[in-house]
């Protein structure tokens, strides 16, 4: 119960975060969604060995959080909740890549330990990235930015409709989990059995509910499209914005490049 009640706060909390007024949540969500697609882009594009040089983009996340006045423990906390799936896809790179590719004095660093550590960090950074696009935008508005630079519609109102349907899977989950416990003796009705039906009931409940959602949307007007009150306006700001982050990733990406370009010309020359 405490489980499915926490992960529905941490929804309305980032919900509750993009109502902010700052400097980043007053711009238009589609100067902000591509920021972040070339911000993760250019982050992707780094070799499995190259760590150090993704180090500098953790700037751009740091700015973020504070112009827009985040807490940054949750958002690390958010950031380091989804980092051990990326540690598992990674944790056996040391064992099939044993050379040794940095010698720190009698210890040899192999690059599968490189590797391993560059797709955590890889992991960190978009995800964060992902993370505080939602906490400074917000999902409907997301949506509808990607809407605005061409994703289809339909596509569109279906992402809304699973970002919505999402609270009422928890809630109605949370109410079942709560019934459970309360009809529970000790352990007794506490066991593995029990789940069948529970989550039976679960998706009927949420089914019915999610049914009576639409009706009433269908009774106040909906044709499939979602309204807003809050027009988007890409103006010089949003160009400035744009450019100017895109610009930095951009030259710390290919700075990078030519550096490890200019190595190997010398490797070559010797």
């Amino acid at each position: 119960m405490l489980s499915i009640d926490g992960v529905l706060l941490d929804f309305k909390r980032l919900d509750s975060l993009a109502t902010g007024d700052s400097a980043i949540h007053r711009l238009d969500p589609r100067a902000k969604v591509l920021v972040t697609f070339v911000f993760i882009v250019t982050v992707v594009s780094f070799g499995k060995y190259e760590l150090t040089a993704m180090v500098p983009f953790f700037i751009f996340p740091a700015v973020i959080i504070g112009l827009g006045n985040l807490p940054a423990g949750y958002i690390a906390r958010k950031i380091a909740l989804l980092c051990p799936f990326a540690l598992v896809v990674a944790i056996f790179n040391p064992v099939f890549d044993r050379e040794v590719l940095v010698q720190l004095g009698p210890l040899g660093i192999t690059g599968g330990w490189i590797s391993c550590a560059s797709i955590v960090v890889r992991a960190a950074l978009t995800v964060g990235a992902a993370i505080i696009l939602l906490a400074v935008t917000g999902f409907p508005a997301i949506c509808r930015a990607l809407e605005r630079l061409g994703m289809p519609a339909a596509f569109a109102v279906q992402l809304l409709f699973l970002y919505r349907y999402i609270f009422v899977l928890t809630e109605e989950g949370g109410r079942a989990s709560r019934a459970r416990a309360l009809r529970s003796f000790g352990n007794k009705g506490l066991g593995m059995k029990t789940y069948g039906s529970l989550l039976g009931h679960l998706l009927l409940r949420t089914w019915l509910r999610a049914e009576r959602i639409h009706m009433a949307m269908l009774a106040r007007g909906f044709t499939g499209e979602f309204h807003t009150r809050h027009e988007f306006r890409f103006g010089r700001r949003e160009l400035l914005f744009l450019l100017c982050w895109s610009t930095l990733f951009i030259t710390l990406r290919l700075q990078n490049a030519s550096q490890l370009l200019g190595s190997l010309v010398t490797g070559i020359s010797r």
